[in-house]
């Protein structure tokens, strides 16, 4: 009996065994189910669309970084490219003497080619009083027009090899010399410019006078005193210290071939390239509005391509003269002279 009695409990306790383990399994399973169910309902969205356009969004961040330093390396590249124009003209056939300079910008378009404003090529473009002494028969003479460019003590000789019938610009011809023939000619952008797009202007807004206020301290307390001329222009280059300013902002209107931005610019800058993000020439800077910060006018880089085409013909047509000397007549319209009368 007591063999018999143990084989019961034995068998006894195998059942319940085995029931536990089926409860187990059942829990196990309707646990299962339940988490299942929980994730279901209580999962959060689908993560695939976010994590898609987060991916969109740090390679959006990464272009435009890229873009800003290309910028930036574009921007200084082409510093080198771009001159401080200096020149001295007279009206003669007036009873009264009138002697006048002129300072502004120009930067490398071709080979041995230079773009600038008309009125920094012919001072006497858009100027009121000189149209007056036009129309009495005097007659406009150019004295002197040289180019400053970063990197060289000396300046080169500039003539004229186009301007525009109508409108703001021109073409200049410089003398070539082992120092210009290594100068990089600037890009014309084939793309129209539109409203919001960068843009960064590189100039000499007021002359020498600007560049003398950024030389260092020993340089600005020597020259500051000196006269906007020639000699002080020769003495920073002589430094190394004609450099281009750059200035930054935005396009705010286009118009068929002008521009309007708000980076700024004063009296010296007329003539500069007006570059995009990858340092493409999209205008040359022409004017500005005084009372209006973002009133800064270019011409669209379209209307200097027929110029250029000019230009060429006319290199091929007559041998380039050295003469920096030359008289001329010219129509009138409202434009920011930079000239500075002695």
């Amino acid at each position: 009996m007591f063999n018999s009695d143990r084989r019961e409990g034995t068998e006894e306790s195998e059942v319940v065994k085995t029931w536990q383990r089926f409860a187990q399994g059942l829990l196990g399973v309707l646990a299962l189910v339940g988490a299942g169910i929980m994730a279901h309902y209580y999962a959060p969205p689908e993560t695939a669309g976010l994590e898609q356009q987060v991916h969109q969004l740090s390679n959006q961040v990464a272009d435009l970084q890229r873009q800003q330093s290309f910028s930036a390396a574009a921007v200084d590249d082409a510093r080198e490219s771009v001159a401080y124009v200096y020149g001295i003209y007279h009206v003669a056939g007036r009873a009264q003497g009138f002697r006048a300079r002129v300072a502004g910008t120009g930067f490398v378009v071709a080979p041995g080619l230079l773009a600038t404003n008309r009125h920094v090529a012919e001072p006497w473009y858009g100027d009121r009083e000189v149209a007056v002494a036009l129309r009495r028969g005097g007659t406009p003479v150019l004295e002197k027009l040289v180019a400053y460019f970063p990197g060289s003590p000396l300046p080169v000789n500039l003539e004229t090899a186009a301007v525009a019938t109508h409108g703001d610009l021109a073409v200049m011809r410089f003398e070539a010399t082992a120092f210009t023939k290594k100068l990089r000619p600037l890009t014309l952008s084939q793309a129209t410019p539109h409203v919001g797009d960068s843009v960064s202007v590189l100039a000499y807004p007021m002359g020498v006078t600007g560049m003398v206020a950024k030389s260092p301290a020993l340089v600005y307390e020597r020259l500051s005193s000196h006269p906007d001329n020639a000699d002080t222009a020769g003495e920073l280059a002589a430094l190394s210290l004609i450099r281009p300013s750059a200035t930054f902002g935005h396009i705010g209107d286009v118009t068929r071939d002008k521009l309007i931005y708000d980076a700024p610019t004063a009296r010296g800058g007329s003539g500069g390239p007006v570059l995009n993000l990858r340092g493409e020439v999209v205008g040359i800077n022409s004017a500005y509005i005084d009372g209006f910060s973002g009133g800064t006018l270019g011409i669209t880089a379209a209307e200097l391509r027929p110029l250029l085409e000019t230009a060429g013909r006319a290199a091929l047509e007559t041998p380039a003269k050295q003469s920096g000397v030359r008289p001329g007549v010219s129509g009138v319209t409202q434009n920011v002279s930079a000239r500075t009368e002695n």
